[in-house]
């Protein structure tokens, strides 16, 4: 398997349960909700065939196979993998996105949610898409997750803990989209700017691209929502993201974007 960054694995074996991030806070079922609820609009019917790379502990191949997909979990944690391995329905093995161990246009659909955050290099990124769409059939889909250019400002700043110590750091990140390991925060990562994801995913060859923001504007409100309010504040903030997924206006304001490109029916 390809060599994976030492700092990314330590933090999701040691400094983060993945498990437990879409269901523990409001922000996390909102990106939950709309992921399932675009997910099901892009991929083929059941039973097809998904290959969920970098899939984590299952959290979204658990649906999948229950929705009756037939579903192979693929990440690079191995700390993930066991506990993927755990739930039926689906299988899991260890694998890296710039290496699928999988063979040509043998799946209906490929999901990366979650390769490209951390893949810094562009030549990187270009890899996995370029190995997702060699292992999907022609006419199925590459869906792809990534993480706005200016999640963590506006994330700072909507729970007030955007200091002035803190303005020349999001002003860099703004500029490269570049993210350095923080042994009090995230691990090294990549944040798009959402055209930047669209123009990755055509010139890995990908057709009809498109690209929509998960969450919409509001997630912040969420995680600052009263238990009595929670449930409200969700189901206002996914009507929400649906009415303004495409408005390039407000794609930014959206800690992430779902992007979506077809294999060519004349690929071989």
């Amino acid at each position: 398997m390809t060599e994976f960054d030492g700092a990314i694995l330590s933090f999701y074996s040691d400094r983060y349960d993945e498990d437990q991030r879409l269901v523990s806070s409001g922000h996390g079922r909102l990106e939950f909700r709309r992921t399932q609820q675009l997910l099901r609009r892009f991929l083929p019917a059941p039973p097809a065939m998904v290959l969920d790379v970098g899939g984590g502990t299952g959290i979204h191949a658990r649906w999948l196979a229950a929705d009756g997909y037939q579903v192979h979990l693929i990440d690079p944690v191995p700390h993930h993998v066991a506990q993927a391995a755990r739930h039926t329905g689906f299988t899991a093995a260890l694998g890296d996105a710039r290496e699928l161990p999988i063979d040509d246009q043998s799946v209906d659909a490929v999901l990366l949610l979650g390769p490209l955050y951390h893949l810094i290099e562009a030549e990187e990124r270009s890899r996995a898409l370029t190995e997702a769409r060699r292992v999907v059939r022609p006419g199925g889909p590459v869906v792809v997750a990534a993480i706005s250019r200016h999640a963590a400002l506006l994330e700072l700043a909507g729970f007030g803990e955007l200091d002035p110590a803190r303005v020349s750091e999001m002003a860099r990140l703004i500029e490269t989209g570049v993210n350095h390991d923080d042994p009090q925060g995230f691990t090294t990562a990549y944040f798009h700017l959402h055209e930047e994801l669209a123009r990755e995913l055509s010139d890995s060859g990908l057709a009809d691209v498109i690209v929509v923001g998960i969450e919409g504007p509001t997630a912040p409100a969420l995680d600052n929502a009263s238990p009595e309010a929670a449930d409200r504040v969700l189901e206002s903030a996914i009507r929400c993201a649906e009415l303004v997924e495409s408005d390039p206006a407000l794609l930014a304001a959206s800690p992430h974007f779902l992007g979506m490109g077809r294999v060519p029916l004349l690929d071989r």
